[in-house]
């Protein structure tokens, strides 16, 4: 009996000292988390509608958690204090100038701010700091906006759908153009004539440079042409001279 009771107090013992292990574990790991290990300093922003961000969030710096949500504060009916805190090894380059908005893990996933990067001429943030922050954008407004533009896209379907139900029955001039075989035949005809005509105007642009009356104007334009060739050539010759000389 006495060797039962002794087992049973050794097994007491390693239960809790390793629940108590545990426990202690769970609130490093969470005190890591929340920086309550860390040295951290603090920063303020407003926002119109904080949109779901609760205390304790995650903050982001160039896509790494450095800090918390420490506090959320009504101020008035249009303006709502957020406080961070912020581990103080990042605190070098956050600028004054940086930005804060309001982001999400996912799609889906909880609420966190994002603090956006600065000028790097600006100077470094101080403790207590108010940043400029970006107004999140509501799912239902995003939600509203893609309503709409599902309606303007089913409108203008249904108008496409009608142009081509009067096409398809000949009506208006694509339509005409399309199920009437006369009116292609007269484009191909009238394609045809301005070939020919096109073929004539070159044979009589051919007939007029032999001709006496025009001979002499052709001649002229073509010895201008020759000259204009020749004066290139000689220019040309020239600066190679000139750079030939230099050498």
């Amino acid at each position: 009996m006495d060797t039962q009771t002794q087992k049973f107090k050794v097994r007491l013992g390693l239960f809790v000292a390793g629940g108590l292990a545990l426990f202690v574990l769970a609130v490093f790991i969470i005190g890591k988390q929340k920086n309550m290990f860390n040295p951290v300093f603090k920063l303020s922003t407003t926002f119109y509608n904080v949109s779901g961000l609760q205390v304790g969030n995650n903050i982001r710096f160039t896509g790494i958690n450095v800090g918390t949500v420490d506090n959320i504060i009504i101020i008035n009916d249009s303006t709502v204090r957020v406080d961070m805190m912020i581990r103080q090894e990042v605190k070098q380059f956050i600028r004054t100038d940086c930005n804060v908005a309001i982001g999400s893990e996912g799609l889906i996933g909880d609420r966190l701010l994002i603090i956006g990067q600065g000028n790097s001429e600006a100077p470094v943030v101080k403790e207590g700091q108010w940043l400029v922050s970006t107004e999140p954008v509501e799912t239902d407004a995003i939600m509203a906006s893609l309503q709409v533009t599902a309606g303007n896209a089913e409108i203008i379907t249904e108008q496409l759908a009608y142009i081509m139900i009067k096409i398809n029955k000949g009506k208006g001039t694509l339509g005409r153009l399309i199920q009437d075989s006369t009116i292609a035949e007269n484009l191909n005809q009238t394609i045809v004539n301005l070939k020919t005509s096109s073929k004539g105007l070159d044979e009589n642009m051919n007939a007029a440079k032999h001709s006496i009356l025009f001979k002499g104007y052709f001649n002229k334009k073509k010895k201008a042409a020759e000259n204009k060739k020749e004066d290139a050539e000689n220019k040309k010759a020239e600066e190679q001279k000139q750079t030939n000389e230099k050498k």
